[in-house]
């Protein structure tokens, strides 16, 4: 019945339309996309002169968490990006990337902050719905030289996504996770 029902949605939508890929891990791809959605709202929850107060990390503010959200998200696109175009590794195209450490985020102001999270988490949603099922299966080296299953990125995007805005420090809890990713995570 699930399945009638997503194929008159997509005849509905059209052949233009984007959706993920039967191959695509559902189950992460949604903890990671409404874990995007609750980082947002305790993001957006806070003043622009509220970042520069400390996190729940010793020694980041919260700048420091948004910037590493952001420069995470945008490390998963890339990688996302390389197994969709038949790449064997992560590849920096622009120079600006290089500069993708969260101390330099940190100094970003308070509305390119919001925008960078904003923009790589469009990005990386992009890059996995446009993912075929072969590609969901391959994996891809790393900037840092790890070899990284693409099926493992929702996972990974979910459960640090979560931690980080609890990270905030603006009244997220452990609790707001769902509960099969907070079981899942806790083994």
């Amino acid at each position: 019945m699930e399945e009638e029902a997503w194929m008159r949605l997509r005849e509905r939508l059209g052949s233009d339309s984007r959706h993920d890929c039967p191959a695509a891990p559902a189950r992460d791809l949604l903890w990671a996309r409404q874990g995007t959605a609750y980082f947002a709202r305790k993001l957006n929850e806070l003043s622009d002169s509220a970042l520069d107060a400390p996190s729940l990390i010793p020694c980041w503010t919260r700048r420091h968490v948004v910037a590493h959200i952001g420069y995470q998200a945008r490390s998963l696109a890339r990688l996302a990006e390389a197994a969709r175009k038949g790449m064997a590794k992560e590849v920096l195209v622009e120079p600006e990337h290089q500069n993708e450490n969260v101390e330099f985020g940190a100094t970003l102001p308070a509305h390119a902050l919001r925008y960078l999270f904003q923009h790589s988490a469009v990005h990386l949603n992009v890059e996995w719905r446009d993912l075929s099922d072969s590609q969901w299966q391959t994996s891809v080296l790393s900037l840092k030289g790890d070899l990284v299953p693409l099926s493992r990125t929702p996972w990974s995007r979910a459960t640090e996504i979560w931690r980080r805005a609890i990270d905030l420090d603006n009244g997220g809890s452990l609790y707001d996770l769902p509960s099969g990713l907070r079981d899942e995570a806790q083994t």
